[in-house]
């Protein structure tokens, strides 16, 4: 009898979870269902680009995927039931409801954008945290005239990208930050005087120190009375989890992330795994790993790893996730690369301008081909014949 693996989200992390475990596992013992309601992968790093009318390398599925044994189911999740082992998914969003069961579920359904239940914000704000919301500030920015007011709410990575990006692209419009703090201030004294280099050369106006507390059609207002004029606001402060975790009986952090164990396994569910931005799970030091594509890449090859150990009864591998740098685009000719410790706090050496921006686009392909190349190095004949022979033990409640 095949176990049944069922991969929720195709984003950098379900997407790899499921190359590495057809990769690892051998088709005549288990199937591999990858749930996604889209055909092909979003290069969620690179949404900024797209927001600004770049043009992004299509990457199917179906090409992805084919004759690796990963089948792909195109539909949204509607319900998890983690205690009955079933997901019950909806064909293009229509109310045709089907039922999946699985003997082990991987729960990579990642975040979007969080509005902070800011006043105004769902109603007049754009997000590039989704294909759909980077298209729409597509359109808007292109019928922009010149000289207007484009405002970006947040200081983090998205938020310099994506500033830094529409300046460059769209010199002709007034683009300003709204940053809680300093701006960059997490970063070290070089990283800081080179941000503050490059936006001030692009003409971005920051405001710091500044927590934005309303957004109007046409400006957005801080807590200490200033207002700001925006045609286009920009909301980047963050990133909200899907809520799908919280009608499940998983047991979850206070932010919604599912609560995993080192091998991306969830504490309450044993046949549950979750990671990315779904999963709260802690790095050096027991601080919790950030929601980024650094963190849940490494996330999805440990789950892949603990699975497969798991169901062909070898050695479950334990693998330190550790952070190295922060890489940032400030646009398409510059950037920044902050050397980080192991537990993501800055260190003086940086690397700056050209190069950092080749090593940062590097970084980005990197990180998609190891998405549209789920199956490259298979393991050698031997070792497929060892796994294909290994007997996978069958599910609690399932005969053997």
């Amino acid at each position: 009898m095949q176990h049944r693996i069922v991969v929720l989200g195709a984003g950098y992390t379900g997407a790899v979870t499921a190359g590495r475990l057809a990769r690892r596992l051998h088709r005549e013992g288990v199937t591999i269902t990858l749930v996604n309601p889209e055909p092909d992968f979003v290069e969620r790093v690179r949404l900024h680009q797209l927001a600004t009318g770049q043009d992004l390398r299509p990457r199917p599925f179906g090409e992805m995927f084919a004759d690796t044994g990963v089948h792909l189911k195109l539909a949204r999740v509607a319900a998890v039931d983690v205690d009955r082992r079933t997901v019950t998914v909806t064909a293009d969003g229509g109310p045709e409801r089907e039922e999946l069961a699985y003997d082990t579920l991987v729960y990579a359904l990642g975040s979007g954008w969080d509005d902070g239940g800011v006043p105004g914000a769902a109603e007049h704000a754009h997000d590039v945290s989704s294909r759909p919301g980077a298209l729409r500030l597509r359109d808007r920015l292109a019928g922009l005239g010149a000289g207007r007011p484009v405002v970006l709410v947040g200081g983090g990575l998205t938020s310099l990208e994506a500033a830094t990006e529409i300046a460059e692209a769209r010199p002709d419009l007034d683009v300003a930050l709204v940053v809680r703090g300093a701006l960059g201030d997490w970063l070290s004294d070089k990283g800081r005087a080179h941000l503050r280099k490059v936006v001030d050369r692009l003409g971005v106006t920051v405001h710091e120190h500044a927590t934005v507390t309303a957004v109007g059609a046409d400006a957005v207002t801080t807590a200490d009375g200033r207002t700001v004029p925006a045609e286009v606001t920009v909301w980047t402060t963050g990133f909200a989890v899907h809520p799908m975790a919280r009608a499940t009986t998983l047991e979850l952090g206070d932010d919604g992330r599912i609560v995993v164990d080192a091998t991306m396994r969830s504490v309450s569910h044993e046949d549950v795994y979750a990671v990315g931005d779904a999963a709260m799970a802690t790095g050096p030091g027991d601080k919790p790993l950030r929601m980024s594509c650094a963190s849940g890449v490494p996330m999805a090859w440990q789950a892949a790893d603990a699975i497969a150990a798991r169901l062909t009864g070898t050695e479950v591998p334990h693998v330190s996730i550790r952070y190295y740098q922060q890489c940032i685009s400030l646009g398409r000719k510059e950037g920044l690369i902050q050397f980080v410790t192991a537990d993501d706090r800055a260190v003086g050496r940086s690397l700056t301008g050209r190069g950092a921006a080749l090593y940062k686009e590097l970084i980005c392909r990197a990180a998609a081909w190891g998405v549209a190349n789920p199956t490259s190095g298979l393991p050698s004949r031997r070792r497929r014949i060892v796994l294909a022979e290994t007997r996978i033990p069958a599910p609690a409640g399932r005969a053997a």
